[in-house]
Protein backbone atom coordinates (compact mmCIF):
# COMPACT_ATOMS: atom_id res chain seq x y z
CA UNK A 1 0.00 0.00 0.00
CA UNK A 2 1.51 3.72 -1.08
CA UNK A 3 0.86 6.07 1.21
CA UNK A 4 1.87 9.70 0.95
CA UNK A 5 4.51 10.29 3.73
CA UNK A 6 5.76 14.31 2.85
CA UNK A 7 4.23 17.10 -0.36
CA UNK A 8 7.25 19.44 -1.09
CA UNK A 9 6.64 22.82 -2.64
CA UNK A 10 9.11 24.33 -4.52
CA UNK A 11 7.77 28.05 -4.59
CA UNK A 12 8.25 30.46 -7.58
CA UNK A 13 6.63 33.41 -9.23
CA UNK A 14 4.39 31.43 -11.80
CA UNK A 15 5.01 27.72 -11.75
CA UNK A 16 5.30 25.73 -8.55
CA UNK A 17 7.52 22.47 -8.46
CA UNK A 18 5.16 19.80 -6.12
CA UNK A 19 6.84 16.62 -5.72
CA UNK A 20 5.27 13.77 -3.84
CA UNK A 21 7.10 11.31 -1.70
CA UNK A 22 5.69 7.77 -0.45
CA UNK A 23 5.93 6.17 2.78
CA UNK A 24 7.95 3.42 0.80
CA UNK A 25 10.84 6.22 -0.38
CA UNK A 26 9.64 6.21 -4.14
CA UNK A 27 8.73 10.02 -5.84
CA UNK A 28 5.14 9.24 -7.07
CA UNK A 29 5.60 12.39 -8.89
CA UNK A 30 7.77 15.91 -9.39
CA UNK A 31 5.76 18.15 -11.65
CA UNK A 32 5.24 21.86 -12.71
CA UNK A 33 1.28 23.17 -11.65
CA UNK A 34 0.75 26.80 -12.62
CA UNK A 35 0.02 28.90 -9.53
CA UNK A 36 -4.28 29.11 -10.46
CA UNK A 37 -3.61 25.13 -10.44
CA UNK A 38 -2.05 25.08 -7.18
CA UNK A 39 -5.59 24.95 -5.09
CA UNK A 40 -7.43 22.35 -7.05
CA UNK A 41 -4.00 19.85 -7.68
CA UNK A 42 -3.52 19.42 -3.77
CA UNK A 43 -6.91 18.90 -3.21
CA UNK A 44 -6.89 15.44 -4.45
CA UNK A 45 -5.13 15.12 -1.57
CA UNK A 46 -6.21 13.80 1.92
CA UNK A 47 -7.03 16.46 4.42
CA UNK A 48 -3.89 16.12 7.06
CA UNK A 49 -1.45 15.78 4.63
CA UNK A 50 1.89 17.10 5.25
CA UNK A 51 3.15 19.78 3.08
CA UNK A 52 6.36 21.06 3.34
CA UNK A 53 8.08 24.37 1.92
CA UNK A 54 10.80 26.14 2.36
CA UNK A 55 10.69 29.23 4.43
CA UNK A 56 10.25 32.67 2.80
CA UNK A 57 7.68 35.70 2.97
CA UNK A 58 5.30 34.00 0.27
CA UNK A 59 5.80 30.34 2.41
CA UNK A 60 3.63 32.04 4.72
CA UNK A 61 0.81 33.24 2.67
CA UNK A 62 1.07 29.55 1.28
CA UNK A 63 0.97 28.53 4.56
CA UNK A 64 -2.34 30.25 5.79
CA UNK A 65 -4.50 29.15 2.75
CA UNK A 66 -3.12 25.41 3.09
CA UNK A 67 -3.93 25.17 6.76
CA UNK A 68 -6.93 26.26 5.97
CA UNK A 69 -7.96 23.84 3.50
CA UNK A 70 -7.17 21.54 6.32
CA UNK A 71 -3.40 20.50 5.29
CA UNK A 72 -0.65 20.16 8.03
CA UNK A 73 1.67 22.65 6.78
CA UNK A 74 5.58 22.87 7.56
CA UNK A 75 8.40 25.52 6.71
CA UNK A 76 11.64 24.43 6.49
CA UNK A 77 14.96 27.17 6.89
CA UNK A 78 16.39 27.38 3.52
CA UNK A 79 20.30 26.39 4.69
CA UNK A 80 18.61 23.18 5.55
CA UNK A 81 17.58 22.07 2.51
CA UNK A 82 20.82 23.61 0.64
CA UNK A 83 22.22 20.59 2.71
CA UNK A 84 20.41 17.87 0.30
CA UNK A 85 20.29 19.39 -2.91
CA UNK A 86 21.75 17.09 -5.60
CA UNK A 87 23.54 17.99 -8.84
CA UNK A 88 22.39 20.74 -10.61
CA UNK A 89 20.03 23.88 -9.21
CA UNK A 90 16.82 23.32 -10.73
CA UNK A 91 12.96 23.24 -9.33
CA UNK A 92 12.34 19.99 -9.40
CA UNK A 93 15.56 19.28 -7.57
CA UNK A 94 14.97 21.88 -5.23
CA UNK A 95 11.70 19.99 -4.44
CA UNK A 96 13.06 16.57 -3.58
CA UNK A 97 15.63 18.32 -1.58
CA UNK A 98 12.56 19.55 0.31
CA UNK A 99 11.01 16.06 0.86
CA UNK A 100 14.47 14.77 2.21
CA UNK A 101 14.63 17.56 4.53
CA UNK A 102 11.39 16.91 5.64
CA UNK A 103 11.84 12.99 6.68
CA UNK A 104 14.77 13.62 8.67
CA UNK A 105 14.92 13.82 12.01
CA UNK A 106 15.54 16.50 14.50
CA UNK A 107 15.11 19.20 11.93
CA UNK A 108 14.18 22.24 12.85
CA UNK A 109 10.47 23.64 11.53
CA UNK A 110 9.42 27.08 11.13
CA UNK A 111 5.83 28.41 12.34
CA UNK A 112 3.89 29.66 9.71
CA UNK A 113 3.43 33.80 10.46
CA UNK A 114 0.28 35.49 10.67
CA UNK A 115 -0.64 38.34 8.68
CA UNK A 116 0.36 40.45 11.63
CA UNK A 117 3.67 39.06 12.41
CA UNK A 118 4.66 39.59 8.81
CA UNK A 119 3.40 43.20 8.84
CA UNK A 120 5.35 43.93 11.83
CA UNK A 121 8.27 42.12 10.38
CA UNK A 122 8.35 44.13 7.38
CA UNK A 123 8.33 47.25 9.53
CA UNK A 124 10.97 46.03 11.56
CA UNK A 125 13.19 45.52 8.70
CA UNK A 126 12.58 48.52 6.82
CA UNK A 127 14.13 50.80 9.59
Amino acid sequence: MNTIRVVSIDIAKSIFQVCVWMIDGSVAWNRKISRQKLPNTLRQFEPGTLIVMEACSTSHYWGRTLSAMGFSVRLIPAQYVKAFAKSQKNDANDALAICETACRPGIHFVPVKNTEQQDIKALRNTR
